[in-house]
């Protein structure tokens, strides 16, 4: 199974999909129209060892809503990407059983690698 989720709007996101090749044999979701659920980022975070790994930092939300000058716990950072979507890192591909999240080379070079082998 492919699937990615991401951000319709964001640029990013589709110039990623687009290197990667998602094509109408991914399942993809707007995160932006179905946000994650609960069993799926609880995966995620089972893959990466927190919330707080796969939560951007970068949200614009992050900082009007004065979360950088919180101490937040892996509780508060669940909750806020189940109540937000912006604050999700993304995309995010699901590949051979696996989750790749973000936009960093590393992780885009990844999911090539892994798709190769799918």
């Amino acid at each position: 199974m492919k699937k990615v989720y991401y951000l319709s709007t964001c640029s990013t996101c589709t110039k990623i999909m687009n290197e990667v090749g998602v094509d109408s044999s991914w399942e993809c979701q707007d995160i932006k129209r179905h946000n994650i659920d609960e069993a799926t980022l609880d995966a995620i975070k089972d893959q990466y060892g927190s919330y707080e790994a796969i939560f951007s930092k970068r949200a614009m939300k992050y900082k009007s809503m004065g979360l950088k000058d919180k101490k937040l716990n892996d509780r508060d950072y669940k909750k806020l990407m189940l109540e937000e979507y912006t604050f999700l890192q993304r995309p995010i591909f699901f590949v051979n059983g696996k989750y790749f999240v973000g936009n960093a080379a590393k992780t885009v070079n990844a999911v090539k690698e892994a798709l190769k082998k799918a």
